[in-house]
C-alpha cells in the first residue's frame, strides 16, 4: 500500500514579531508522522491571507490538480483561506479531487465521517448567509425603486446633440454610436427618453 501524500501548508504574514512558520509546521509534522504520510511542505512568509495570489499556496494548489496529493494539513483555516468563501470553494474542489483537509486547530478532517458532517455544515451556514444577504439586498433595491431613488451605477449625463447632429445627416445608429463610444442599444434608449427617437429630419 502506497503512503498517503500529504501538503503541509503554513503561513505567516509578517516575518519576526513572533510570527514563524515553524511553529505551525511543527505541530502538522508531528501528526504527520503520527499518521505515517510523506510530506512535502509549502510555505508562505511574508504574505498576507487577503491577497489573491500567494507563491506556495498555488503551488500546493497546482500539485493537487494535478493528482499528486492526497490530503492538506494546515494548522487553522486563516492560515490557509482568505476568508469562508474562498474556504469552501477550495475544501470543495479538493472534494471533486478525492484530496482530504485536516485543519488542526478548527479539529476538522475531512477523511472521517465526523469531518465531512462539520464540512457540510459549515457549508450550509455559509449558504445561509449568502442568501440572507441576498435577500436583504434584493429587498432594500425595491424599497428604493419604490421611493423613486436610482439603484446600480451612477448615470452618466450624455450630451445627444452630437448624436443628433450625425443622424440628422445621415449616419446609421451603429456609427453614431460607435463615435460616441456607445452601444446602439444604449443610444437608442437615451433618445427615446429625451423624446429623439426616431430622429426628426430637420428641413
Amino acid at each position: 500500500m502506497k503512503p498517503t501524500r500529504a501538503a503541509l501548508y503554513a503561513r505567516v504574514s509578517t516575518t519576526g514579531h513572533g510570527q514563524d512558520v515553524q511553529l505551525q509546521l511543527d505541530e502538522l509534522r508531528q501528526v504527520a508522522a503520527q499518521r505515517g504520510w510523506q510530506t512535502r511542505e509549502f510555505t508562505d512568509e511574508g504574505v498576507s491571507g487577503s491577497v489573491d495570489s500567494r507563491p506556495a499556496l498555488d503551488q500546493l494548489m497546482a500539485e493537487a490538480r494535478a493528482g499528486r496529493l492526497d490530503v492538506v494539513a494546515v494548522w487553522r483555516f486563516d492560515r490557509f483561506a482568505r476568508d469562508t468563501r474562498h474556504l469552501l470553494t477550495a475544501l470543495d474542489e479538493f472534494r471533486v479531487l478525492g484530496v482530504d483537509f485536516l485543519s488542526l486547530r478548527e479539529q476538522v478532517d475531512t477523511s472521517t465521517p465526523m469531518g465531512k458532517a462539520m464540512f457540510t455544515i459549515i457549508s450550509a451556514v455559509s449558504e445561509l448567509e449568502r442568501d440572507i444577504l441576498r435577500e436583504r439586498v434584493v429587498a432594500g433595491v425595491r424599497r428604493a425603486q419604490a421611493q423613486g431613488k436610482h439603484c446600480g451605477r451612477p448615470r452618466v449625463e450624455l450630451d445627444l446633440r452630437p448624436a443628433l447632429a450625425m443622424l440628422r445627416q445621415g449616419h446609421s445608429l451603429k456609427e453614431t454610436a460607435a463615435s460616441l463610444g456607445l452601444s446602439r442599444t444604449t443610444l437608442r434608449r437615451r433618445l427615446r427618453e429625451a423624446g429623439e427617437w426616431p430622429v426628426r429630419q430637420v428641413a
